[in-house]
């Protein structure tokens, strides 16, 4: 499954940044639907929309701590292991779109709570599709260098 495409059809359904990746890979992390969707809910729009660290590498860096990360306090060799991926996977999104930081993408947009309506104007002027698809791809081809 090519699920950077997948994750541009769910952002163009309705779910923010975060959610389209984390439930695009539904079929690799065995959760539901439900359960990626709301796990990555406040990560949409650089986290709540306040413009940090964008949501589809949020919604990225989710997945792969649910595919490769660690759950015992302590263990530093699994950590490093991790954080060493969470950067490499992060430079390849920065190297291809600038940054990794929501407001710089987007060329600072508002940060208020308020939700942007979803319109064909909104679609056309915004990148998220085009991120989280990249996010999407860049994770497909970490997996098949790091099978699990």
């Amino acid at each position: 499954m090519d699920h950077g495409i997948k994750a541009a059809e769910l952002f163009l359904q309705g779910y923010n940044c975060a959610q389209a990746v984390a439930v695009a890979f539904c079929d690799v992390t065995r959760l539901t639907e439900s359960q990626a969707a709301k796990m990555a809910s406040a990560f949409g729009g650089g986290m709540g929309r306040m413009r940090e660290v964008c949501g589809a590498v949020s919604g990225m860096l989710m997945v792969l701590s649910l595919c490769y990360g660690y759950d015992t306090p302590g263990d530093d060799v699994s950590k490093k292991e991790l954080y060493t991926r969470v950067q490499a996977l992060a430079a390849r999104f920065r190297a291809e779109n600038g940054s990794i930081i929501c407001r710089e993408i987007l060329k600072n947009p508002p940060s208020d709570p308020n939700p942007t309506p979803r319109t064909a104007d909104f679609y056309a002027k915004r990148p998220c599709a085009k991120m989280v698809m990249t996010a999407g791809r860049l994770l497909d081809e970490f997996m098949e260098e790091n099978p699990l």
